[in-house]
């Protein structure tokens, strides 16, 4: 009661004072005007989009999916209701003479109805043009016109402590913009995507940012939200950004493709710690240790070894083995790049094609049992088993369970360590495939028919 009261006098005093008093003053007190960030989100906020997604999903047990399970319990076949699930998240428009927006890829992830919501409250059925889930970013594109859309900023040029401001729908919050300061760049191994290259923000991300803007005080764009860390299930003040450079990427494969085709070299790489430094007598730990090179790769071609350390890719200088990975996966195949690298106290710098893998690795093997593991390639790993390097998504391998970069090390309670000890597997009984796979740090078994 005591704290009822309290509100109550504190609401009754705010009533009481004059409206003049109330307000924000506009002006200091020599009439000159106070800084404001209203002139910049008046102008950004309309490229910003609420997205509303609408998914069907079926109430089902996977055990009753398996015959065997149904026979042995008796349990009929039965269908299940199915019932909509909606979720809400943001976007960004790129592009307004194309319609384009730019969102994250779990925002739209198996939705069956996308409508973009504008600024001035039109609501519009999008598209999905295509997604890179490695990078969590996917495109759309709506028939609308006057559209307003966002310059983009180069994100290298982003500086910790640079002032944002996030534009977004959290909780359904239409249009709500908070501000903060950039506290980190370059943020990898969160596990948060396939690659990572975050900008770290204090500025207030909630659920419903994801796909929102990261603004500089320009109005630019740097960044597209994405994710939180929220151990207390709230915002605690540190949000990730995809960045606009890498984000920009993926867009423009995206909408001259349908997709994203990314290459390699055909190099290993490792970060250096300091007995490497000390080792291989580097100046310092920076830069990516090639581990290995792969045999007929455009990295064999060029020249490059074993040991030579990657220091700069193109104009980029290249940190860590992460770095190397995400300067390259902003490529596509067919691009060339120049690489940097130290060898024995030396810089050298060669001119290299990123290509196709499968065009260059003579022992990622096309599986020889045709339907059973359709659409899947491995690359033989003798300490481990077979390696899935390449897996086409609604294949038989895939519908039954099967997923990039599991790693293969039984069949039919066979022990496999190459392609031909797999086919032998299945020829000893032909009518399926148990398979027990190590994904991660757990193994499982799988039954392909």
């Amino acid at each position: 009661m005591r704290v009822y009261a309290k509100l109550f006098l504190v609401s009754l005093a705010l009533i009481l004072v004059p409206a003049a008093y109330a307000a924000l003053p506009a002006t200091d007190g020599s009439g000159k005007p106070l800084p404001s960030l209203a002139p910049l989100v008046d102008k950004a906020t309309p490229a910003v989009v609420n997205i509303a997604t609408s998914t069907t999903r079926r109430s089902n047990n996977p055990l009753f999916n398996d015959p065997f399970f149904r026979h042995f319990f008796n349990v009929p076949q039965r269908e299940y209701r199915a019932r909509k699930v909606q979720s809400a998240g943001s976007g960004v428009i790129l592009d307004a003479r194309k319609g384009i927006v730019v969102t994250n890829h779990h925002v739209v992830k198996n939705a069956d109805e996308i409508n973009v919501i504008l600024h001035d409250g039109r609501v519009m059925e999008a598209e999905l043009v295509g997604s890179d889930p490695e990078v969590d970013i996917a495109v759309l594109r709506v028939a609308a016109r006057n559209l307003v859309q966002v310059k983009v900023a180069d994100s290298s040029r982003a500086r910790v402590g640079d002032f944002v401001i996030a534009i977004g729908n959290p909780f359904g919050l239409n249009q709500t913009v908070t501000t903060g300061i950039i506290s980190a760049l370059g943020r990898t191994g969160l596990g948060i995507e396939g690659l990572e290259d975050f900008i770290q923000t204090d500025a207030s991300i909630n659920p419903g940012n994801s796909g929102g803007a990261l603004l500089n005080l320009n109005g630019e764009l740097v960044g597209i939200n994405t994710a939180i860390i929220a151990p207390s299930g709230g915002n605690v003040g540190i949000g990730f950004a995809i960045p606009s450079n890498m984000a920009l990427a993926s867009v423009s494969q995206i909408v001259e493709y349908g997709a994203v085709s990314r290459g390699r070299i055909g190099v290993d790489t490792q970060d250096i710690d300091e007995e490497l430094a000390q080792a291989f007598d580097l100046p310092s730990r920076a830069g990516a240790l090639i581990a290995s090179i792969e045999p007929g790769s455009p990295a064999d071609q060029v020249g490059l070894q074993a040991g030579d350390v990657i220091v700069r890719v193109d104009q980029q200088t290249i940190k860590n083995s992460r770095a190397y990975q995400n300067a390259i996966a902003l490529l596509r195949i067919g691009d060339t790049v120049n690489i940097t690298v130290l060898r024995n106290g030396n810089r050298k710098t060669v001119r290299c094609s990123i290509a196709d893998p499968f065009d260059f690795v003579s022992n990622q093997l096309q599986s020889p049992m045709g339907v059973h593991l359709e659409g899947a390639r491995f690359k033989e790993d003798p300490k481990l088993g077979l390696v899935v390097v390449r897996l086409e998504q609604g294949s038989n391998a895939w519908q039954s369970g099967l997923r990039l970069n599991d790693v293969i090390l039984s069949a039919n309670r066979r022990k496999v360590r190459t392609v031909e000890h797999l086919d032998y597997a299945l020829r000893l009984s032909n009518s399926q495939l148990l398979l027990r796979v190590l994904r991660g740090n757990a193994a499982l078994y799988l039954v392909i028919r």
